[in-house]
């Protein structure tokens, strides 16, 4: 048996008094405890005892059943310093060991209850002032601390992010919720130095510093040793933060109190000052294990325990105190014990606290909708957009007016991305923003999508509207937890009170004629939909585009949503349905009230009554096709586009499914984890009594040239399908002979559009 830290601290301290009121050096007085004022030494330790005895009560809920987190502190309290030497006004992004700072932080706010906020979250109660019981998170919207549940540096592109975009909130119009001069702050462990999130996050800083970009972040690294039961090789942590190029390193030892104040009042001082970014490399020891459930001994020496003991930073400061005349060695049990009382009754009065109950209760935060403003926002307009309407212009051309829109009437709003600004995209589709936006609000980001997702996020914190894009689908696959960790989630764990609103503009899916391969044709879209809270629209027509496009801003503006608006590459510049019938063109349409690209609204075109194509993208182009070939031999069929696929517009499309006696899904994506999945188990859900089948892509990465053809989807297997389900004949039986296709053209007009889900039936 090892005895208990809490044990130990006892012992020790105790053992002062015996000593005469000494205490010995090798508890770790610090010898510049003289250097710093004493009532902020006192202030750091009184904050590190409640951290610590917050460990200890956690660990006691988990024990008596009311408990459900015991990650703890114990080790980091000197993380405490850093709060000190910040604003409550510095917006905090904490690693899960920073409850010192949390406290610290609460301190310097009258009212604050941080006893009360993190014993809330580990008891999971309805209570906990930021997530709402959903987690145990480090986060106050009234003292700036963002809730993160990252264990891996996955928050640190959005630290960087919204340093990056306070350094460029002096822009027109671009005004910062934080203060002009705030400092953000970043905290991580040792062991996520080894991610390739926090490794893009570093660089990326450095890139950043390098160009001599406003950067006002502090990134604190504390360093206890371990990853879990892994430790970090004597030496690395520090070369691997101490070369990174326009980026300061400062080092502290969280055993001495004094030294830890001073070198953070130094890195907050450089950060505020230069607006260049610094890295604090805080030394600490991890007690207490990982965490309740860790059996620390199946991985450590009982003397490498022991030997933190000794580096206790609690031990430590309480030495200093004493030993600078501030305190009494009794002095330092009383003032542990009466923390330890107050911490347990806040405890005890947790015992049964309401919880949340119910599904609703839970999913509020991603449910709760604001439909009428989002309508306003998305209608909104400023008469200094797009001049000439009148032209008929392709989807990438609508694309880009309505970026034009948006950009004219919300300054707020950023375009960015790899070889999206002098460029103009690798589609044209952002040609000649930068030159009429400035490069403040049109930029180029260095090739790292996990860095263009964090400054989206960092940059929505700072009350602006971010529009990065993914110069391919295929690469936001490197970067996706940004979305799904990070984004989106940022609402569930804050309660709504955080929000990080922005449309990801993505290029992507397939049918580029076999140009690029897998990268440039990647139809895999299952990675979004079921994130729960995103919002994802796909253009199909450069009629529909501008509405949608603006409808997603409105979601970012007025609900918070982080919304993916997926461009189909191969209809950027399609102009023709049939050869030379211009189907593919359209005027731009300017923001206006009778948009009815209302969110989880679906669009349909034609009156054909034997057979509803379910389709999107891609798919609904070559299903306009296909229904033309078909009518031809006597098959009349209504075509509905998605628009949405999350949420799919359940509603809608099961408004519209019911009045037909058959429906096939033309789903471009994969057969597994395709779009039709979700369609057809709502058909089947609502217990619909027809005849529903599925078209899909084969279950296969796009290949290099030809060879794309054989396993995405193509308009002859849509034929052949329809056909099958509505003559009952086989597939094979369906003639493919298809007369000349350039007579009347067909017009794409949009009939109506609302939102649902639905089931599984192989079609091919």
């Amino acid at each position: 048996m090892i005895e208990s830290i809490d044990d130990h601290f006892i012992r020790r301290v105790s053992a002062w008094v015996l000593a005469g009121g000494r205490a010995d050096l090798a508890s770790g007085q610090d010898p510049l405890g003289g250097s710093v004022d004493l009532d902020r030494l006192l202030a750091c330790f009184d904050a590190q005892l409640q951290s610590r005895h917050l460990d200890l009560a956690a660990r006691w809920l988990q024990d008596k059943g009311e408990g459900f987190y015991t990650i703890g502190s114990s080790g980091h309290e000197s993380n405490a310093a850093v709060a000190l030497a910040l604003r409550p006004t510095d917006p905090a992004l904490l690693h899960y060991r920073s409850g010192g700072f949390y406290v610290a932080r609460a301190q310097q706010v009258p009212g604050s209850t941080p006893v009360t906020d993190v014993l809330s979250g580990a008891a999971a109660a309805r209570s906990d002032p930021i997530s709402g019981g959903r987690h145990k998170v480090f986060g106050n919207h009234g003292l700036s601390v963002i809730p993160q549940t990252s264990t891996i540096g996955s928050h640190l592109p959005r630290a960087l992010g919204l340093a990056f975009a306070m350094g460029r909130a002096g822009a027109p119009a671009l005004r910062s919720h934080w203060p002009p001069d705030a400092v953000v702050v970043a905290s991580f462990g040792d062991a996520s130095v080894n991610h390739s999130t926090t490794v893009g996050a570093l660089n990326a800083t450095a890139y950043c510093a390098s160009r001599r970009l406003p950067v006002p972040l502090l990134l604190v690294c504390e360093d206890n040793g371990f990853g879990i039961s892994t430790p970090s090789p004597a030496g690395w942590v520090r070369r691997a933060l101490a070369h990174w190029p326009g980026v300061g390193y400062l080092t502290a030892d969280g055993f001495r109190p004094a030294e830890v104040l001073l070198r953070t009042d130094e890195a907050v001082r450089t950060v505020r000052e230069t607006r260049r970014p610094v890295i604090l490399h805080l030394n600490t020891v991890r007690l207490m294990g990982h965490a309740g459930s860790d059996a620390e001994l199946g991985y450590r020496s009982r003397a490498e325990i022991l030997k933190d003991y000794e580096r206790d930073p609690l031990l430590a400061a309480a030495a200093t105190l004493v030993g600078l005349g501030a305190l009494e060695p009794a002095d330092v049990v009383d003032r542990y014990e009466r923390t330890r009382r107050m911490v347990m009754a806040e405890a005890q009065r947790l015992v049964g606290a309401p919880r949340l109950a119910t599904a609703a209760e839970v999913m509020a935060p991603l449910t709760e909708r604001r439909p009428e403003a989002v309508r306003a926002a998305a209608c909104r307009t400023s008469s200094n957009g797009n001049e000439d309407a009148d032209a008929a212009v392709t989807l990438a051309g609508s694309i880009n007016a309505t970026l034009v829109d948006v950009l004219t009437t919300w300054p707020q709003a950023m375009v960015f991305g790899q070889d999206v600004a002098v460029k103009g995209g690798v589609y044209g589709v952002t040609r000649g923003l930068r030159k009429r936006f400035g490069g403040l609000r049109v930029f180029d980001t260095l090739l790292d999508e996990q860095t263009i997702l964090g400054t989206g996020l960092g940059a929505a914190l700072a009350g602006l509207l971010p529009i990065p894009e993914m110069q391919y689908l295929a690469y936001l696959h490197n970067a996706e937890d940004q979305i799904r960790g990070e984004g989106a989630s940022l609402a569930f764990f804050s309660n709504g009170q955080y929000r990080n609103g922005m449309v990801v503009r993505v290029a992507g899916l397939g049918y580029q004629k076999g140009f690029g391969g897998h990268f440039h044709n990647d139809n895999s879209v299952a990675v979004l939909r079921d994130i729960p809270g995103l919002v994802m629209a796909v253009p199909s027509h450069p009629r529909e585009a501008p509405g949608l496009l603006r409808t997603c801003v409105g979601l970012a503006v007025e609900e918070g949503r982080v919304c993916v608006f997926l461009e189909p590459i191969a209809l950027y510049h399609e102009r023709d349905l049939f050869d030379g019938d211009a189907g593919w063109l359209a005027p731009y349409r300017p923001p206006s009230s009778n948009d009815s690209e209302v969110f989880g609204k679906v669009a349909v075109h034609g009156t054909g009554e034997d057979l509803l194509l379910v389709t999107f993208g891609n798919g609904f182009r070559m299903s306009m096709r296909a229904a033309h070939r078909l009518q031809r031999k006597g098959v009349a069929c209504t075509v509905l586009d998605l628009r949405w696929l999350a949420p799919l517009p359940y509603d809608d499309l099961l408004q519209h499914a019911r009045r037909f006696p058959r429906l096939l899904v033309v789903d471009e994506t994969r057969a597994s984890g395709g779009v039709a999945e979700g369609v057809l188990a709502a058909l089947v859900d609502a217990a619909y009594k027809g005849s529903a089948r599925r078209v899909t892509s084969q279950d296969s990465f796009v290949p290099l040239g030809p060879a794309a053809g054989v396993v995405l989807l193509s308009e002859d297997d849509i034929v052949r399908q329809a056909w099958s389900l509505v003559t009952r004949e086989t597939m094979e039986d369906c003639p493919l002979q298809e007369e000349t296709m350039q007579e009347e053209p067909v017009q794409v007009e949009q009939v109506r559009t609302s939102m649902v889900s639905a089931p599984p039936v192989q079609g091919r």
